[in-house]
This record gives structure tokens, C-alpha cells and sequence, in this order.
């Protein structure tokens, strides 16, 4: 399969090699300048959970093609939109011209309304999804982070369209497992909640990387994500059809010391916090200010997350 990821950040860098590394076609797209910038190849140090649940590192280099533009429509099979929330709209505008009869797989944050955030690509070609890794790159330019076995992805129907088959199948050809999700825009902006909880706390201990083991920082995390349900329900959300993601607001406290405990045990867990050492950079802020700006238009009081943006 031809596929296109957009950008060469963490997320299209992690899951872009493991495609490659199954046989795929894969090229990069970056901002003009950039190839030369980048270069030839990237370096992952990864701790790998396809094989094992507690994680195999394997660091590893891989030739990657970039280019810095799209000329020709049907080019690609599949393009991997995989930016901050806040750079979908400008990224769905250069895409929706070139994408020509591709499927687009959105995989990563969203708040707006799915399909609007993603217009005018259209609608029958975009399939939602959620990375299950994370990390960051180092000054040196190595990729530090974790990868987890399987990856979220949203369903249209009972029985899966011809693009949502082709999507799983390059995701099961690179040893992964789908964990298929109906309501994903209830999903996508419950865990967009959870992000911004950690963002939050990220702002006042320093870095996601200094609250490996921290009990009280992760439990704050969890309840400044708690203030923003009524935004979801107010937003439509049937939060009952999430009982999985909604167990660490009702419990803040257990499950701030479950994973506390997690990212001192898991390597993975660790890895991928580790590798997060700035609070400020644009996705974080973005993602509070437009959760923040919700909550006030819909007038619902978020007094830790207003305390955490000051």
C-alpha cells in the first residue's frame, strides 16, 4: 500500500516505520525545508509492546522518504493526518485538493465536530482513529517513546466499509491490534478532556516527565479532566457508553496511584512520559485554551482548569 504520512512528528514517525518495516510504501510529508533538516533517516529507541506486554526496546535506524509537497491526486491509498488538534483545519485545506480518491485516517486529537474539522476533505473518505503511543525527540534528534500493541479506531456501521478494512488491514499487517470504537467523536473528546487534565498539572510540576510517580499530581490531573464532563454531556455526549474511560474521574484518587505506580513499573509508561520534558510547546496550550474557551461558552465552571491556564 502507497501511504502518505502528514508531517514526520512522533506519532507519524512511530507508526510510518512500523508500515514501512511491514512492507508498505511509505513517504513523509514535511514543511518546505524540512527534508534537508531531517534528513535521510530518523532514530527510534522504542519500548515495543507488539510482542510482549511489558515491552522489548529495540533501537533502530530507518530510511525515510520525505518530500515537502503533493502534486498528483491518487498518488497514495492511504494519507495519515496525524497533527495537533489546532492545525487539522490547515491541514485538511492542502489535503482536500491533492487526496484525489485516498482515504484519510485522522489519528490524533480533535474537539471540534469530527468531520468539520476535517472539511472539505470528504466526509466518505475520512476515517477517525487514536494512536496508542507517545514520546518525544531528543536534542539529538533520537525519537525516545513507547508503542503499544493495538490502536483505536472508529466504526460507521456493522459491518466495515471497504476503507475501514483496508485501514485495519495495514494496521494488523504491522503486528498491530484494532480495539474498534462506535461512538468515536464521544471518545475522541472524552480523551481530549484527559489530555487537557494532564497538560494542566504538566504546567504546574514542570514537564508530563516530572509526574512519573507522582500520586498527587496525577490525582489532580484526573480531576481537573472531571470538571470538563458536564461540558461533554452539555456537548451530547453519552458518557454511559464509555465505562472504561470514565473510571478514572469517578475514582481520581485509586487511579492516580495505579498510575503513579504504572509509569514507575511499566517501562513503556515511563518511556513515553520521560520523553515529554517541555510544558509549553503549542499542541499542550492549544489544548487547554480551546478546552477552557468550551467551558465558558457553554458557562460551566472549570475553576482547576482556569487556575491552571493563569
Amino acid at each position: 500500500m502507497r501511504i502518505l504520512m502528514f508531517g514526520r512528528g512522533v506519532i507519524a514517525t512511530i507508526y510510518g516505520q512500523a508500515f514501512q518495516e511491514a512492507g508498505h510504501d511509505v513517504e513523509f510529508l514535511v514543511r518546505p525545508g524540512r527534508a534537508a533538516e531531517y534528513g535521510e533517516s530518523v532514530q527510534t529507541d522504542l519500548i515495543d509492546t507488539r510482542r510482549a506486554l511489558r515491552g522489548q526496546r529495540t533501537a533502530s535506524t530507518f530510511k525515510t522518504r520525505l518530500r515537502e509537497s503533493v502534486e498528483l491526486e491518487n498518488e497514495f491509498d492511504l494519507v495519515v493526518l496525524s497533527v495537533g488538534h489546532h492545525q487539522l483545519r490547515e491541514a485538511a485545506a492542502y489535503l482536500a485538493p491533492r487526496v484525489g480518491a485516498a482515504t484519510v485516517l485522522v489519528f490524533g486529537n480533535v474537539w471540534d465536530e469530527p468531520l468539520a474539522a476535517v472539511a472539505p476533505i470528504p466526509a466518505n473518505q475520512v476515517i477517525f482513529g487514536f494512536p496508542q503511543a507517545g514520546g518525544g525527540f531528543t536534542d539529538d534528534g533520537v525519537l525516545h517513546g513507547g508503542l503499544l500493541r493495538s490502536v483505536i479506531l472508529g466504526t460507521t456501521g456493522a459491518s466495515p466499509s471497504r476503507r475501514e478494512l483496508t485501514v485495519r488491514a495495514a494496521f494488523q499487517q504491522a503486528g498491530l491490534r484494532i480495539k474498534e470504537e462506535a461512538d468515536m467523536r464521544g471518545w475522541l473528546w472524552l480523551h481530549f478532556a484527559s489530555d487537557a487534565g494532564m497538560f494542566s498539572q504538566a504546567l504546574k510540576s514542570g514537564g508530563l516527565a516530572n509526574m512519573i510517580g507522582d500520586r498527587r499530581a496525577l490525582r489532580e490531573a484526573f480531576l481537573t479532566s472531571r470538571e470538563l464532563l458536564p461540558v461533554l454531556k452539555e456537548r451530547g455526549v453519552d458518557l454511559r457508553r464509555h465505562p472504561e474511560a470514565m473510571l478514572p474521574y469517578r475514582l481520581p484518587r485509586l487511579t492516580g496511584t495505579a498510575f503513579a505506580l504504572a509509569t514507575l513499573v511499566l517501562p513503556i509508561a515511563r518511556a513515553s512520559l520521560a520523553a515529554h520534558t517541555d510544558p509549553n510547546v503549542a499542541e499542550p496550550r492549544a489544548v487547554l485554551d480551546d478546552a477552557l474557551r468550551t467551558s465558558r461558552q457553554l458557562n460551566i465552571a472549570t475553576p482547576r482548569l482556569e487556575q491552571s491556564v493563569r
